[in-house]
């Protein structure tokens, strides 16, 4: 294998490999990034063995040829290089890399080709269409509320099912619930799947909001097409939970508050949140907010801050991460925080808007 190509768009997707594959073991095929060169065209491919990633670019071949290399050293060779033309070259056992305009060269061993798992597939015509801009929406509304308790592995993804003409994305960690749908046509049924997030934080990295992607889905394996990019994942086996018991189907009280106001208020008063519980203080009166914390160590913080609020003073007691980290991904201007008492489930999302809303279960206030 011998071929010439620019090392910036070589470097780019060597670092997506990078992000995938399993670095735990230096002499492991699965350390390694598949190398294909044929036709003017090289073959990437990674694998970590529940996420596969393929992707192609363009070269000026000299001789076909396939190999794997062990992908960290080779992304940091490419990084220690200038932008520019570059050639690699295989031949026993080793890969070459040279830039055209340096009198260095490094050497990488390689691995044969036929040791790096197979990567899986599914038929062209199982793919179905959706708009790029619409699921990085989706997964940015969500991916954040991931558990990370192993012990509930059935929550360490984010729920992804058709109901009707309508997509839903659902994610919770038992404090708080995340939830999103939007209407699509000509989708398939499919049943419904538990997608780990490091397939989607990949495809919220590094798909286009412009234009379309494809989904495919089979019992155990989401596939995500995208501009040259083929991303698989094993799914998730299991029960998720009952996300619609969660819900409320109505609350009594209402606040509609500037969106940056209450960011902007967490960022001073978190200073002084205690970091094992992480609890701020949101005390409501007539179109007013106090938000508070004290660290009994250090110290405490208050912020006052106008909304829009008729209902009895109410002091509610929430995690400051958990009304953050959906506040940051809400595109508006304003959000409406909705409750019935304080120890009950409160709702937060966008005004005027019912497909997606966060739900978020209050700490005690003692």
């Amino acid at each position: 294998m011998k071929f010439t190509c620019e090392k910036a768009i070589f470097q780019k997707e060597i670092s997506v490999a990078q992000e995938i594959i399993s670095s735990r073991n230096a002499i492991s095929v699965v350390s390694n990034v598949y190398l294909e060169a044929n036709e003017n065209t090289l073959i990437i491919r990674a694998t970590d063995i529940k996420i596969g990633f393929e992707t192609k670019i363009p070269i000026d071949i000299m001789e076909n040829g396939t190999c794997t290399v062990f992908c960290d050293k080779l992304s940091a060779i490419l990084a220690s290089i200038p932008d520019g033309m570059i050639e690699i070259e295989h031949k026993d056992n080793k890969m070459f890399i040279k830039p055209s305009f340096k009198k260095a060269q490094f050497s990488l061993k390689t691995i044969s080709s036929e040791q790096f798992p197979q990567l899986p597939t599914i038929d062209d015509e199982k793919y179905f269409a959706v708009a790029s801009s619409d699921f990085k929406n989706m997964i940015q509304q969500t991916v954040f509320a991931v558990s990370d308790d192993e012990t509930r592995y059935f929550m360490n993804g984010v729920l992804f099912e058709k109901k009707e003409n309508n997509l839903i994305m659902v994610a919770t960690d038992a404090k708080r619930l995340a939830f999103i749908k939007m209407t699509s046509d000509n989708v398939p049924e499919f049943k419904a799947i538990i997608i780990p997030p490091k397939i989607l934080s990949l495809v919220l990295k590094r798909a286009s909001a412009e234009g379309q992607l494809f989904l495919a889905v089979n019992e155990k394996t989401i596939f995500i097409k995208f501009g040259m990019y083929t991303l698989s994942s094993v799914l998730i086996d299991g029960q998720f939970p009952n996300y619609q018991k969660v819900i409320p189907e109505s609350q009594k009280y209402s606040v509609i508050i500037k969106t940056a106001d209450v960011l902007d208020a967490l960022r001073r008063v978190s200073l002084f949140v205690e970091q094992k519980s992480r609890r701020a203080f949101f005390t409501l009166s007539e179109n007013r907010i106090v938000i508070s914390s004290e660290d009994t160590e250090i110290g405490t913080a208050r912020e006052e801050i106008t909304c829009a609020y008729e209902g009895p003073e109410t002091v509610i007691a929430l995690n400051y991460k958990c009304i953050e980290d959906p506040l940051k991904v809400i595109d508006s201007e304003e959000i409406e925080i909705m409750y019935t008492e304080k120890s009950r489930a409160l709702t937060i999302r966008a005004v005027n808007t019912e497909d997606c809303f966060h739900i978020l279960m209050p700490m005690t206030t003692d």
